[in-house]
């Protein structure tokens, strides 16, 4: 399975709105072909595994797939009724389809053909990998996440005179790997006006461009910024007088699996006030500079109790800077009780103290 892992991966960037998939044969605990699905409407991983095999299956081989097989017609034939034909007769699966519509299917229908099956092999990995899809296909919104460079305190920006990368150059590439990955970036008008980003991915090979989404309110964007006059300004959306729920539903509406938000501050805030961000990914930059944006610059929440938390954290030196990313869970909302609420609670206090 760490062998079809390896071969999934090649395809993380390249499938939306696939998952990425990969598969490997094995005979004598020796794998003999691999395969990994390259980009929506292409051949899934186990058929390219099976076609790079050359020869119908033996009865001893085992295939390994990271992503329960379609069971359905779609883009392609079922993968079910192909495995069967094939000869395959022992398959494990890493982790199952979480759409509820195929979830099991393909079991059922390989062990009713007589199939050996065992399923849930690396399966946190395998699920992982897909952690965009998986979002997606359940919910019809896209997976988010938020990213920032920001210096020890928590700080966005440096002063106008100085350069306006936080991060180094080492991190700097890391981002664009990372940008390579998903559907779309997504930066607020503020960011546009005073950074003129280009929010392009640079330095990686055969890497698609994301789409470039800007939020505003007034709709007042200069139009000579990069984002609407380089190559790649096909690629460019602008959502005026939306709220973020409304834009994402539409962008998933659109088979949008994922978004990357870069800020800013504003931006990142309300994204986390209301919910939104599914995972975070920060690089902290070994400086201080006081003043400045806040990196998430929101109310805030009530009481320590209230607060997200934030799970699987992983800790990566990148250069000179560390990231730091995982998965925020947010509180019961009957717990908060409402921030509005326990904001005008401290207020009245303050004002009862006073009088």
């Amino acid at each position: 399975m760490a062998a079809a892992l390896a071969e999934a991966r090649k395809g993380v960037g390249h499938t939306s709105p696939n998952p990425a998939v990969g598969a490997a044969l094995v005979i004598g605990n020796r794998v003999v072909a691999r395969g990994h699905h390259e980009r929506a409407g292409a051949p899934h991983a186990e058929m390219v595994c099976l076609r790079r095999f050359g020869r119908r299956v033996p009865p001893d081989a085992t295939l390994y797939i990271t992503l329960e097989p379609c069971s359905t017609h779609g883009r392609t034939p079922p993968c079910t009724e192909a495995l069967i034909e094939a000869g395959v007769r022992r398959i494990v699966i890493g982790a199952l389809d979480v759409n509820p519509t195929h979830n099991g299917r393909a079991l059922e229908q390989l062990r009713s053909a007589g199939v050996s099956v065992r399923a849930g092999v690396l399966a946190d990995e395998c699920r992982r990998l897909n952690e965009t899809f998986n979002k997606w296909i359940v919910s019809a919104r896209p997976f988010v996440i938020a990213k920032c460079a920001m210096s020890l305190d928590g700080r966005l920006t440096r002063p106008a005179t100085e350069s306006r990368w936080m991060s180094d150059a080492t991190a700097r590439r890391h981002v664009h790997q990372l940008r390579a990955t998903v559907d779309a970036i997504m930066i607020g008008a503020e960011t546009l006006r005073t950074d003129n980003p280009r929010l392009t991915v640079r330095g990686l090979r055969h890497r698609r461009q994301p789409w470039r989404i800007v939020v505003t309110r007034s709709g007042n964007l200069p139009e000579t910024a990069r984002l609407f006059t380089d190559t790649a300004a096909a690629r460019t959306r602008v959502y005026q007088g939306k709220s973020l729920h409304a834009v994402l539903a539409e962008l998933g509406a659109e088979a949008i699996t994922s978004v990357l938000i870069e800020g800013g501050g504003n931006l990142l805030g309300q994204a986390l006030e209301a919910r939104l961000i599914d995972k975070v990914q920060i690089y902290l930059a070994p400086v201080l500079t006081g003043g400045g944006v806040s990196a998430f610059a929101a109310l805030g929440a009530a009481a320590a109790t209230s607060a997200a938390r934030v799970r699987d954290v992983e800790y990566r030196r990148v250069g000179r800077t560390l990231c730091v990313s995982g998965y925020p869970v947010y509180p019961k909302r009957g717990v908060q009780k409402g921030r509005n609420f326990a904001r005008n609670k401290r207020l009245n206090e303050h004002e009862v103290k006073r009088e």
